[in-house]
């Protein structure tokens, strides 16, 4: 999935998001988890993997979020994909890779020689502007959607979304995750606006903690997630730094930044960013940033 950002931050909240992406659901899916796995000889790694419970062997997911063109992702997903399920093949019955697109202009264009798998049963591309109306579908789903509204719409949507966790059967806990959810992905595309800005866009209370994260923090020291809890802040870090950094490079290079740019920073890893964020104190154009990115990238 090469961890973008926000994408990740959701699966790892919401592990479930991906059955209800491709529209079915394993009898044993609340027992997935969201991880990375290492393979030695050749060494990688793969980033977004859906793994069943060792004690209930099952599916394996494979995912990858691709919000900007990669001419051979195929090549590289399924050969990672299948040389992991073949060095792990007792620890599960089959495999899947589900595959996340803005739009289909993102796809890569050589698609021929995966046909099999592509026109199968166990490669699920999924077109985000493609799945509807935003407020017909589960929430989890209308957040990755989200993403890819335009700025005029988002913050009517994204308000509703917040409403319907008060309207719906959610625990305070996972009020709390769509919460803070639905914020990431604000901080990310309103990049000139401020934390407290963005809560009153929502309607939200900047100056007292919502009830619901309250509570969820309680109920978090209570069953000692300290684990999920520092993954959470390590995701929080890298998204605010994407959101900082993109906002020091429109301020430094005096326009905004285009859609292919941003997306390529939040692909960019937290060391990476705060290299950046030193780097860009001497650019003085897009083609300073552009080269950077280049060799850094």
């Amino acid at each position: 999935m090469r961890r973008d950002p926000i994408f990740y931050q959701m699966f790892q909240r919401s592990p479930a998001l991906i059955f209800d992406l491709i529209g079915e659901r394993p009898t044993n899916a609340i027992d997935y988890r969201f991880d990375s796995v290492a393979v030695k000889e050749p060494k990688f790694e793969i980033d977004g993997v859906f793994l069943p419970p060792e004690s209930d062997p099952g599916i394996v997911y494979f995912c990858e979020v691709q919000f900007q063109k990669d001419p051979e992702l195929y090549e590289r997903l399924f050969g990672e994909s299948l040389l992991y399920f073949y060095r792990n093949s007792s620890r599960f019955t089959d495999w899947q890779a589900v595959i996340v697109y803005p739009s289909r202009s993102t796809e890569q264009d050589k698609i021929h020689p995966h046909r099999s798998l592509l026109n199968g049963e166990q490669v699920h591309r999924i077109y985000l502007n493609e799945l509807g109306d935003i407020r017909s579908l589960p929430i989890m789903v209308a957040a990755a959607v989200l993403t890819i509204l335009d700025e005029a719409e988002t913050p009517d949507r994204a308000r509703e979304l917040i409403q319907r966790t008060e309207q719906e059967s959610f625990s305070p806990r996972e009020r709390a995750n769509l919460i803070d959810i639905v914020t990431s992905i604000m901080t990310y595309k309103f990049t000139n606006l401020s934390q407290r800005e963005i809560w009153t866009m929502l309607g939200l209370d900047f100056s007292q903690e919502p009830r619901a994260i309250r509570e969820a923090k309680e109920e978090g020291r209570e069953q000692g997630r300290e684990q999920g809890r520092e993954q959470g802040r390590e995701q929080g870090r890298e998204i605010e730094a994407i959101a900082l950094v993109t906002r020091l490079l429109n301020r430094k290079l005096g326009q905004e930044l285009s859609q292919d740019l941003r997306s390529r920073l939040s692909s960019l890893p937290l060391p990476v960013l705060e290299d950046l964020s030193e780097a860009l104190l001497d650019f003085t154009n897009l083609s300073d940033l552009e080269q950077w990115l280049s060799e850094h990238g």
